[in-house]
């Protein structure tokens, strides 16, 4: 047999905004996910599912940074990209922003399978910011869209079973330190790109695990999926049963049928083939099925009213057509983890595909019409037997690098000489950022700074909490060593740290911030609002340049002081280091909203309201956040214009 399968390397030029820098704060509060429910919604749930909801729920994002660097300018720039394609199918992926596959398309015919986004528009949807619409996207690490979503994975040829080449992505999950793999491949003359899925734990613990594969395409389709029942989860922060296609007389399998933002997470019954499509009104559309661990599937859809239309020009262009999103994960709903016992793995096969099917009708027959054409076109067997020939090819080394991802990987191998085969972490991929740690690991001790910058990262795993602990009591340990306790549910003892610190150290500003937030957690913010004051005065003081870090610091940190100090209604205060902010901080317009707060605080509602009419657009606007409508309602009565209106419940 000859293998047509290809794999090459291209650029794609897209409008593309600013990743910009991270923030270099450490997310010290608790993590914000609007993907919770009340706990009186567990009655009548499965045992299991409600053992699930309970399983170690992510509170904290440490140690990973939040990316809300970005902007909104966008100018053509060149993404690296990797193809994979055979005579059937062409799959573009991104190594460098999350491994997301951008392009999914039917040679034959020409179809594009998924919602392809013209441009590269970060928003405020991640666990730790910065994520972006469009393609398959892999999710891993906790509820809510990845840390990953726009970092860089590694990426590798590796032999696949058929003798052809697979492309391998695999990075390390730092909110629960599990390795993972993303294999893909496509069989000589196959109409399904193969994706095999594996999670690693390395551990002598077990760690919860989360995956959910994302798939966006053109919501003008209908969703169909082997269930009579889903469990329905909107803004609002209610699960609840609901009906499979209709609910409250309106058949929601249709995306732009539901007004509100909603996720409808299907109740595929135990034994029945795992599969969700998404059909055009011609039948001509996207199935997905895979192994039956992967066992969840889900619809998620923006709605018809205003706020749904609107995010949906944010995260693209106005007249390039919306999106919805059919889904696959581990669990019945995304608000689970799953246990992954120490030292074990979790591995399935998924196929992705073009499949025409009647999609109107009664849901019962349309159901069963596109379960036989998939078992038709890739009867369960075939991906069941798939998997298996997969499973040994795993472990395969890589033959060609192709993309870097971080090198937090190489650093944990090295710390605790793991042995992943099929997912090396090369020391040569350790970077700047790893290195204090490394030397920490190498010599007990963790290296003063070389020059005066924000601070660097902290590991906070209870291996390197030890380590910390034991180092030399430096002020740069003891930042560090505060962090990692903090993390840890000891407050008390991570506050003695920052406080033991700050006699000696060169540095205070990183040193007041934490113990800010530590006083705003425990009610003192008149003093928190003191303490956030002399640490802008003395970051205000230590600055050397207007580059990229410098400014970074100066934005999260200012920021932060403005709104403490408005919460005890200094206002005058807040003014003062709203008039110290880097001219390129105060354009933003994160910070146009926030002089809006502050100039209504100072009696000047007029002027508050001009910021408004002249186009104010945030954007790390957060997913659910109803800021700008609270605002508004406190400068008027008039009704929220348009392009302000990002409402994804009823009751905002």
């Amino acid at each position: 047999m000859v293998i047509v399968t290809r794999i090459r390397r291209e650029v794609l030029t897209l409008p593309a905004a600013q990743l910009g820098p991270d923030n270099p704060l450490p997310p010290l509060r608790p993590l914000d996910e609007v993907h919770r429910i009340e706990d009186r919604d567990r009655d009548g749930m499965p045992a299991d599912m409600a053992r699930q909801l309970g399983q170690d729920p992510l509170h904290s994002l440490l140690p990973v940074r939040v990316r809300d660097g970005y902007d909104r300018v966008r100018e053509p720039r060149a993404l690296d990209a990797l193809v994979i394609e055979n005579d059937r199918l062409r799959a573009t992926v991104l190594p460098g922003l999350g491994g997301r596959v951008a392009s999914l398309l039917h040679l034959p015919t020409g179809r594009e399978l998924l919602y392809r986004n013209p441009v590269f528009q970060p928003a405020n949807f991640a666990l730790n910011g910065a994520w972006y619409s469009g393609g398959i996207e892999w999710n891993i690490g906790a509820t809510g869209h990845t840390t990953l979503s726009c970092a860089p994975l590694h990426a590798a040829r590796v032999p696949a079973p058929d003798g052809g080449e697979m492309l391998r992505l695999w990075e390390w999950e730092r909110l629960r330190d599990l390795p993972f793999q993303v294999d893909l491949w496509l069989p000589d003359g196959s109409d399904f790109l193969y994706v095999g899925v594996r999670i690693r734990n390395p551990h002598e613990r077990p760690v919860p695990t989360y995956w959910w594969s994302n798939i966006a395409v053109p919501e003008e389709r209908r969703v169909l999926a082997p269930a009579d029942e889903a469990w329905y989860f909107g803004y609002e922060r209610r699960l609840r049963r609901v009906p499979v296609p209709s609910y409250h007389g309106v058949d929601r399998s249709h995306p732009l049928n539901s007004p509100y933002a909603a996720d409808y997470f299907y109740e595929v019954p135990e034994r029945r083939r795992r599969w969700i499509a998404a059909l055009d009104a011609d039948g001509h559309g996207l199935m997905q099925t895979s192994t039956d661990i992967l066992r969840g599937r889900k619809l998620f859809v923006w709605g018809h009213r205003p706020g749904g239309r609107r995010w949906q020009e944010w995260l693209t262009e106005s007249g390039t057509g919306g999106y919805c999103e059919i889904q696959a994960g581990l669990a019945r709903t995304q608000l689970e983890h799953v246990r992954l016992d120490a030292e074990s793995e979790v591995s399935w096969l998924e196929a992705y595909g073009p499949l025409d099917a009647p999609p109107e009708g009664d849901w019962t027959g349309a159901v069963q019409g596109a379960e036989d054409r998939l078992e038709s076109a890739l009867p369960r067997a075939r991906v069941d037997q798939a998997y298996t020939t997969w499973k040994p090819y795993a472990d395969t080394e890589p033959t060609q690098i192709l993309a870097a991802g971080s090198g937090w990987g190489a650093l944990e191998v090295l710390r605790a000489d793991w042995k992943l085969p099929g997912t090396p972490f090369s020391e040569a991929t350790l970077g700047d950022a790893q290195a204090p740690w490394r030397e920490l690991l190498r010599t007990g001790s963790l290296p003063e700074p070389r020059r005066v910058r924000p601070p660097g990262e902290t590991l906070v795993a209870p291996h390197w909490r030890d380590m910390l602990e034991t180092a030399p009591a430096t002020p740069h340990t003891e930042y560090h060593l505060g962090v990692a306790q903090w993390h840890a549910g000891d407050r008390a003892q991570a506050v003695r740290s920052w406080e033991r610190a700050l006699p000696l150290a060169p540095s205070l500003w990183p040193l007041l911030r934490c113990l800010a937030v530590a006083d705003q957690e425990s009610g003192h913010h008149e003093r928190a609002a003191e303490r956030y004051a002399d640490a802008f005065d003395d970051l205000c003081r230590e600055r050397r340049d207007d580059g990229a870090a410098w400014t970074a610091a100066v934005a999260a940190l200012g920021r932060e002081t403005v709104q403490a100090l408005l919460r005890v209604r200094r206002t005058a205060d807040a003014r003062t280091v709203w008039n110290r902010l880097l001219p390129a901080v105060s354009r933003r317009g994160r910070f146009r909203l926030l002089e809006a707060e502050l100039l209504l605080a100072e009696g000047r509602p007029a002027e508050a309201r001009a910021a408004f009419d002249a186009g104010l657009e945030v954007a790390d606007l957060r997913e659910g956040e109803d800021i700008l409508g609270r605002l508004w309602s406190r400068l008027t009565d008039e009704p929220l214009p348009a392009h302000h209106d990002f409402r994804m419940s009823p009751d905002q």
